[in-house]
């Protein structure tokens, strides 16, 4: 059982008899004697997406979650649901586009990186790679010249996402996008 202060971003740990996974951690430091480290969590539950915000001290114990990691591919997308195939087993998992509402403008087929989060052999979420290469399909000319400044223009992606990217890029060349901060990273 690991403590609180051994918690990370994306640790999983279980609750009152849910999973769920820690998305925020501040650390606070009272100044008061012999005050201990304060860790405000915010923790996602896997299954329905409920928050809960907890304050542990430093030396609580937390109890780990039952939660397995998968490799896994998007196959496919069919109506609302999207088929993701296992890179091991090749055994195939759907999840609604409605728990991917955040993640699907990153996802293209065949995108590969991704960890499918499972519990009891359910699938519950999926874990992004840190960036994905997309496509511009609309943006503004690009202007010659342009690439000393700083200055961006915004460009649709082949997903439907909207970042910002220089001013000396164009239609149809491939880019990364962070899946994090969803900002531009660099050509492709």
């Amino acid at each position: 059982m690991p403590r609180a202060s051994e918690l990370k971003k994306g640790s999983v740990v279980e609750i009152d008899g849910g999973v769920y996974v820690a998305r925020d951690i501040e650390i606070r430091n009272p100044s008061a004697r012999g005050a201990s480290t304060l860790y405000k969590v915010r923790f996602f539950n896997v299954r329905d997406g409920r928050k809960l915000e907890l304050t542990l001290k430093g030396d609580d114990f937390v109890k780990d979650g039952n939660l397995s990691r998968h490799s896994v591919r998007f196959s496919y997308r069919e109506g609302d649901m999207i088929t993701f195939m296992d890179m091991e087993n090749y055994s195939q998992y759907t999840l609604s586009a409605e728990a991917l509402e955040e993640q699907i403008d990153y996802m293209t087929e065949d995108l590969e990186g991704m960890i499918a989060l499972l519990v009891d052999g359910e699938i519950v979420g999926v874990e992004l790679p840190a960036n994905v290469t997309l496509e511009i399909v609309e943006t503004a000319p690009g202007i010659k010249g342009s690439s000393a400044t700083a200055r961006t223009k915004a460009a649709k992606l082949s997903t439907g996402l909207e970042v910002q990217v220089p001013e000396y890029l164009e239609t149809g060349e491939l880019i990364k996008v962070s899946t994090v901060s969803g900002k531009f990273v660099s050509r492709a």
